[in-house]
């Protein structure tokens, strides 16, 4: 860990983003502007679009439209893609922050516990239209809440500002079809260069934890949220089936970590089996984080198949660029 420390790629820059608002939603405009301002987005980086009716789920020819429209607004040099609302946040059985970046895949529809495509951006060290020319990430911003949104935004930016002492954690929980990616998890220790300690347990649950800047699990639903402190920057994400069924009424929704107080998460919108590669690998998430890479960065890194996922939080939140 400590040797690639050393050498971290250039990270997301705000004038690298564009920022996406659905103007047929009020907390969609307010919020755009309160992250415009807050992350200084150049004003030609604003895109505007109309999606009435706030669908959860998107057709395939709907999303070719809104995939169109927005591409068409967007000014050279622009390498991500920030979509600021809760919903749509799929595209047939596909995350839209997956199809957006990689392109619609209705192959993986046909059956969703398939091998999934592998993904260009996987342990990737350099922007995404430089490891694939016109490729460009996305994340959801969501906006059920403006008082929860603009708080998240103020964590992200927050987290640019200070390095404290953090804790990685990674459980192996009693749900072990959701302990697939447990042999990636990171050794136990420190690393002092970025005052962040990793802890693997075995255990169901984190309680009473008030340093997390990582914490990953396998579980349909995790208990104890409310007794955790996340820092500035935290990522957080469970292997389950549905996370990314933001709006579901299921297992939960990836939202319950940004409720909770993390500032990125990720989950699938369809069933993916529990193939490690469809959801973010431990070990290769924490190398690009360490590294100084923003969260957008770091999370679209670590999947290597990731049709079914959507993305969610702060995309420029980069507790340890320096």
């Amino acid at each position: 860990m400590a040797a690639a420390i050393v050498h971290a790629a250039p990270a997301l820059q705000p004038a690298q983003l564009a920022v996406v608002i659905n103007d047929d939603e009020p907390n969609s405009v307010e919020l755009g502007e309160y992250y415009r301002t807050a992350r200084g987005i150049p004003d030609a980086n604003i895109v505007h679009v109309r999606i009435p009716g706030k669908p959860r789920k998107l057709t395939a020819e709907q999303f070719a439209d809104l995939k169109a429209e927005i591409d068409g607004k967007l000014k050279p040099g622009v390498q991500a893609v920030l979509m600021v609302w809760t919903a749509p946040y799929a595209v047939e059985c596909n995350g839209i922050t997956a199809a957006y970046a990689l392109g619609y895949d209705a192959a993986q529809c046909i059956r969703t516990c398939a091998p999934g495509k592998a993904s260009p951006y996987f342990n990737a060290s350099a922007l995404p239209g430089r490891v694939q020319p016109g490729m460009r990430l996305a994340m959801l911003l969501p906006t059920e809440s403006v008082e929860e949104g603009k708080a998240l935004i103020d964590r992200g930016k927050a987290s640019g500002f200070r390095v404290s002492e953090a804790g990685a954690y990674y459980l192996v929980t009693s749900e072990q079809a959701r302990n697939s990616r447990a042999r990636f998890f990171p050794k136990p220790g420190a690393i002092p260069q970025r005052k962040l300690t990793i802890h693997t347990l075995g255990a169901d649950a984190l309680e009473g934890k008030r340093d997390i800047m990582i914490y990953q699990t396998g579980k349909a639903r995790v208990p104890k949220l409310e007794t955790l402190q996340f820092m500035p920057g935290a990522l957080a994400d469970h292997l389950t089936s549905t996370g990314g069924d933001l709006l579901g009424g299921g297992q939960m929704s990836s939202l319950q970590w940004l409720q909770a107080g993390a500032t990125a998460s990720y989950g699938t919108v369809s069933e993916p089996c529990n193939f490690w590669q469809k959801f973010p690998n431990p070990a290769v998430l924490l190398r690009h984080y360490a590294n100084g890479s923003t969260a957008i960065e770091a999370y679209w890194r670590s999947v290597a198949w990731p049709a079914q996922g959507v993305f969610i939080g702060e995309p420029l939140a980069a507790p340890y660029r320096r």
